[in-house]
């Protein structure tokens, strides 16, 4: 195909059959047979069209580069980083290694059309209208996409010469953090890229910054970070790509942060980004004389916002999106949450990468996607400003205790568009009429829920706020826009007919003339024939004359005399007829022939129009759109408490941690949709009138709810301090600025790094990090490696965190020796979870208790598991061996003792087998169990029963 379009170029003197068409359109066969080149790569071979003629044009293209050839080799030279989308008729077609590798991600067929010094060129390409579907699979897989569109007309080329081509050029550079086609996002994610710079500290160590933008809608942030930070940050603002000059990307201490890293890493050139430049950039594209009016800005803050604008400009070639003027975020206010922990909590994904499953999954109630957006950021970045936190408190708490407000305020939402990411696309000139109608429609929303919330009384400052902006809009451009626009709404501008029925007195003649013009020849043809009296005129039409009028013969002598010769005017004598012309029907023939191309000039008229208007109001667009988002989440997160029973949490400075009746909100829900209950818990980390937090031991059976509670912790700290209820009937939290979370297990294979590694490198960050107000959670540390070296380490990390580190933590183990820590040191408490052993099997009460578990259970758990029975059974005989030995021999000298697995039992000595047998003394719980009354005995009764018989079965015999 790459050699019948690049003969199609050459031939610049074909005719240009319909707008958009490629250079010059190809014949049927040449169509048809591209077509099945598409489908069977080697019909070429056994079909070559023109035989002997077509190798030897092949023959010729090898000693020469076709002017095709070399305009895309300038262009592809420009962009080597990026596979380019070449535009040719219908088609984006790839050549060479871009056709390689996109055949290879998109599964298409891969060609080889033409050649180039003396090699086949490899091809494949995709159909236009399906470039979007085509787009997100190659984004999604990580790579760039440069879009190199026709930016002539080929009849211009045509003037120019038979060797001419069709200019071309790239209007856009695609990457997927500056994707902004609708189908290509997800509506309810953030599309962030972030840009990182840095500059020297007065310590000669480093101070990075990051700038988070997102061009869909016109977010623009920055904030400054710590080295130690930066990993920290990136995993909260989750970003679509990193954009970083290429001397940190090139940094060997950062490189595996980069190389590591999910999601696509850009270098980008640092020249043109020191202090002075940068500062120039910023005020160049925000038309201002001093960055002041912005706030203040750090040398390195500087850099970033420059280096995300300058990463925009280099994407977008000339289209400005409507960014917001840079402003600093509130990284110094926020929770900080390193990346192991949100993986570990789930908070945004599950460990397997999915969304469902995740805490933000469960608790997003949001109706909009502009609240979806919030939500999960919010979540992602928890406050530590206690202003802040109570403030979006008193939102949730107003909606809760207002259901009538707050299901009016919800079902109009329900109504209301992405009105943020419409005003992006048609900023940039990539939107359509779809997008006017959704910021119509989402002003009327917004103007209708202002008036809502107007009659709903005094509202708390954050609903008060959001509820001001939304009063802003201007309902002349939202019925200006409704007056404009019709009812069913094409997709792209180009398309035509979205400007509604008497919205414009020109378009609709046009539109009438294009649709109707047989209505208007007979209308004239009538009148012509009343005027005249000849009751057999006609009006024709013919592609020599265009549109004529024919008489008899007879009557169009009299045409040819005054008074009618003036209006009609001879063209043709045919044998019995006459035919003639006027300047009504010339007039009306062109504006029939102009009808299309004038009503489509009008509505892309009445588009740009719409456009500005909407463009002029952008600030207070966007101001509505953020208000929306802000009110979804209050409702939502208040329809979320009152559904779920979820308490509003007191907040304050301590280092308090009381928590009642506290669930875990993912697993809770699961249950919910069983039909199931969730056990609530208790939680009490509190030291009264200490200056450090309390440390919490929790001792039990894998299965009891160990995990499940400890992660349940940490999840209402996220919740209280991101500004929602929590799932407990009491929670009173002090507020907490580093959430560390050591749950679980993995490895590190890529890295060389086994599971107990990252667990040592994960606990060290926690131990290295962790103060006063920070909130602990650590699972099993020390178990991957021998039981006194695992024990050891516990203790130690115990002990650590108790005199230096002096923060609230828990910590679940399984060496029950740590428990006695409880007695040494004064701020440990031990917590077990219940269980209860009935007739050999063991129920699982998932209820936290004070005090020690003096087993784990494990057995009981692999028999549950599935494990054979045999496997199940010589495990409990193992099991009582080494208890057994433990308290009379070393481990070691039972292997005598215990036979091997497919063994028999070592016989008895003689002298012990000719022994005479004493009778058994009589077993105190078989006469307990005997003397039970199981028929008449309360449920509660029956448990303290059975934890009497096992106190029993403890005592020695005797």
């Amino acid at each position: 195909m790459a050699d019948a379009h690049a003969k199609a170029d050459d031939a610049a003197s074909a005719p240009v059959a319909r707008a958009g068409a490629p250079d010059v359109p190809d014949s049927r066969q040449d169509r048809l047979r591209q077509d099945r080149l598409r489908q069977d790569p080697g019909a070429d071979a056994r079909e070559p069209p023109g035989g002997g003629q077509h190798a030897r044009r092949e023959a010729r293209q090898d000693a020469r580069v076709t002017p095709m050839m070399a305009q895309y080799l300038e262009i592809k030279a420009a962009h080597p980083e990026a596979l380019l989308f070449y535009r040719m008729g219908d088609f984006y077609e790839l050549f060479f290694e871009d056709a390689e590798i996109a055949s290879r991600t998109l599964g298409i067929v891969l060609t080889r059309r033409g050649r180039h010094l003396g090699e086949d060129i490899p091809m494949c390409g995709v159909p236009v209208e399906r470039a979007d579907e085509y787009l997100e699979r190659l984004i999604a897989a990580g790579h760039r996409v440069a879009v190199c569109e026709q930016t002539e007309d080929p009849a211009e080329a045509r003037k120019r010469g038979a060797k001419s081509v069709v200019k071309r050029d790239v209007v856009r550079l695609v990457t997927p953090g500056t994707v902004t086609e609708e189908r290509l996002l997800d509506p309810a994610r953030p599309s962030l890229f972030v840009a990182v710079a840095r500059q020297r500290a007065s310590d000669g160590g480093w101070t990075y910054a990051v700038a988070a933008t997102d061009i869909t809608t016109g977010r623009f942030t920055v904030n400054e970070v710590e080295a130690g930070a930066l990993a920290a940050e990136l995993a909260r603002l989750d970003p679509r790509e990193i954009v970083v000059p290429d001397t940190v990307f090139d940094d060997p201490e950062l490189a595996p942060m980069w190389r590591e890293s999910r999601v696509l890493v850009t270098p980008v050139p640092r020249d043109g980004l020191d202090p002075a430049s940068a500062a120039r950039r910023l005020q160049e594209y925000y038309g201002v004389a001093s960055l002041e009016a912005f706030g203040s800005f750090s040398r390195a803050e500087t850099a970033a916002a420059a280096t995300a604008l300058a990463y925009v400009e280099r994407t977008q070639y000339g289209a400005r999106p409507s960014l917001s003027p840079p402003s600093r975020g509130v990284a110094g206010g926020l929770l900080s949450v390193d990346a192991a922990t949100r993986a570990n909590l789930e908070l945004t994904r599950t460990l397997s990468g999915e969304r469902a499953g995740s805490l933000l999954a469960t608790i997003d109630m949001t109706l909009t996607p502009g609240g979806g957006r919030l939500l999960a950021e919010r979540l992602s970045s928890p406050l530590t400003d206690l202003a802040r936190i109570r403030a979006r408190h008193d939102s949730v708490e107003a909606l809760v205790a207002d259901s009538l407000l707050r299901g009016a305020l919800r079902e109009r939402l329900k109504a209301a568009p992405d009105m943020a990411r419409a005003l992006s696309r048609l900023s940039l000139d990539r939107g359509g009429p779809r997008d006017l109608a959704a910021l119509g429609a989402g002003m009327r929303a917004a103007l209708d829920i202002g008036a809502l919330l107007a009659g709903a009384g005094p509202l708390p400052e954050e609903l008060a706020a959001a509820a001001a902006a939304l009063r802003r809009l201007d309902p002349a451009v939202a019925d200006e826009l409704a007056a404009a626009l019709a009812d069913d709404l094409p997709l792209l501008k180009r398309d035509g007919g979205f400007v509604r029925e008497g919205y414009d007195a020109a378009l609709d003649e046009a539109r009438l003339l294009q649709a109707d013009s047989r209505r208007y020849i007979a209308a004239l043809q009538a009148r012509y024939a009343a005027e005249t009296g000849v009751k057999s005129l006609k009006i024709r039409h013919n592609n020599m004359l265009g549109y004529y009028v024919e008489t008899p013969q007879a009557a169009g002598e009299t045409f040819l005399q005054p008074p009618l010769n003036a209006t009609f005017v001879h063209r043709q004598t045919m044998a019995g007829a006459m035919r003639f012309s006027t300047v009504e029907l010339g007039e009306l023939e062109a504006k029939i022939a102009s009808a299309a191309e004038r009503a489509r000039g009008i509505e892309l008229a009445v588009f740009e129009r719409l456009r500005a208007m909407l463009a002029a109001c952008a600030g207070d667009i966007r101001a509505a759109a953020d208000a929306l988002a802000t009110l979804d989440v209050s409702a939502a997160l208040a329809e979320l408490a009152a559904g779920r029973d979820w308490v509003r949490p007191h907040m304050d400075d301590s280092l308090a941690f009381i928590l009642e009746g506290a669930r875990h909100p993912v697993v809770e829900a699961a249950l919910r949709r069983q039909g199931e209950a969730f056990v609530g818990n208790d939680s009490n980390l509190a030291e009264p009138d200490a200056a450090a937090g309390r440390i919490v031991l929790v001792t039990g059976p894998n299965m009891a709810g160990k995990s499940t509670w400890l992660r349940q912790n940490a999840l209402a700290v996220v919740l209280a301090q991101m500004g929602a209820f929590v799932p407990a009937r009491r929670a009173h939290i002090g507020v907490v600025d580093r959430l560390f979370s050591r749950v679980g297990a993995a490895d590190d294979l890529a890295r060389g790094r086994s599971t107990f590694m990252v667990e040592m490198i994960e606990t060290a960050a926690i131990l290295n990090q962790a103060g006063p107000r920070s909130l602990v959670i650590l699972d099993e540390i020390g178990r991957g490696t021998a039981t006194f070296d695992g024990l050891s380490i516990a203790w130690a990390a115990i002990e650590h965190l108790h005199e230096v580190n002096r923060c609230r933590a828990l910590f679940a183990t399984h060496y029950h020796e740590l428990t006695a820590l409880a007695g040494r040191l004064e701020r440990v408490t031990n917590v077990t979870m219940r269980v209860a052993e009935f007739q050999g099997e063991v129920v699982f009460l998932h209820e936290v208790t004070p005090g020690a578990a003096d087993r784990s259970y494990g057995i009981q758990v692999a028999r549950l598991a599935g494990l054979p029975p045999a496997v199940v059974e010589r495990a409990k005989t193992i099991l009582a061996g080494l208890e057994k030995g433990d308290r009379e021999k070393p481990v070691a000298a039972l292997v005598d003792d215990l036979p091997l697995f497919a063994a028999a039992a070592a016989p008895r000595r003689a002298d012990a087998a000719a022994a005479p047998a004493e009778p058994p003394p009589p077993d105190p719980v078989r006469m307990a169990l005997e003397a039970l009354d199981v028929d008449d005995i309360s449920p509660r009764a029956a448990l303290d029963e059975l934890y009497r018989l096992k106190a029993m079965l403890k005592q020695p015999p005797g």
